[in-house]
């Protein structure tokens, strides 16, 4: 079922149809421009909180156990990424048929 989620006012995550779900988060501790801006809960003191990149995580809510999708080698976890290439992965995790799917096209961005 598809559906939007927020996380903390730093992120969120879509699922889609197809049972993927996308995490952007960009908060502090995030491989985000806002790693590093204040205590863990400071993006939840302010009614706005930007950043200039964020960190993407892809899960397959079809499986159980591990759903956490291998967006680069050894890696399930992309940062500071830009705008233009989440919206990137976003098109990918959509429209996307199987986990091997996302993950190598992922790859293929070189995230």
């Amino acid at each position: 079922m598809s559906k939007f989620t927020s996380c903390w006012n730093k992120g969120f995550q879509m699922a889609f149809d197809n049972g993927f779900r996308l995490s952007v988060q960009w908060g502090v501790g995030n491989y985000s421009s806002r790693k590093n801006d204040g205590d863990f809960d400071a993006s939840k003191k302010v009614d706005f909180w930007d950043s200039e990149s964020a960190e993407i995580a892809v899960f397959d809510d079809n499986v159980d156990g591990n759903p956490i999708i291998e967006l680069r080698e050894h890696d399930m976890v992309a940062g500071w990424l830009s705008t233009d290439t989440v919206a990137k992965v976003m098109a990918i995790v959509q429209s996307a048929k199987t986990a091997n799917e996302i993950s190598k096209k992922c790859k293929a961005l070189n995230l």
